[in-house]
């Protein structure tokens, strides 16, 4: 004797599929969580190394600034390179100081009479990007194979 109406089957197959997508969007929350916190951590990291490399930037100018006219090669394991620049009037110095493999702080000033100027302060790649001829690349030519 049917009354009508929805059976405690179909009742328990929607609770079933219920169930299931709320466990689909749990572990896709879960996965996206985890990728956030694995760019945070990354972040967090790049950061962290920028400031250490910054503030040894700091301290090899100040060593280079009360040294001045008479720097050395290297302070704090940075190596530093002089040049006279205008015929004597100026001297550029520049350092470079390892953020990671990567990237790197760039460091120049220039020196005159009147005191120092800082010129350049940028982090950027250590690695040079360059060319490899022998990698195929689409030179334009249509590959299109049907048509009349």
């Amino acid at each position: 004797m049917s009354k009508g109406g929805i059976g405690i089957g179909s009742a328990s197959i929607i609770l079933v599929f219920a169930v299931l997508c709320l466990a689909i969007f749990s572990l896709i929350s879960l996965s996206v969580a985890n990728g956030d916190q694995a760019l945070v951590a990354a972040e967090t990291d790049m950061v962290e190394a920028y400031y250490e490399a910054d503030s040894l930037a700091e301290q090899v100018l100040d060593l280079i600034v009360k040294a001045w006219p008479f720097v050395d090669n290297n302070y704090l394991g940075v190596n530093i390179s002089t040049s006279w620049q205008g015929g004597g009037e100026y001297a550029t110095v520049e350092f470079v100081c390892a953020i990671s493999s990567r990237k790197e702080l760039t460091v120049e000033v220039m020196f005159t009479d009147d005191g120092y100027t800082v010129r350049r302060w940028k982090m950027q790649d250590a690695v040079v990007w360059t060319f490899d001829p022998s990698t195929p690349i689409w030179q334009g030519n249509s590959f299109w194979v049907g048509g009349s």
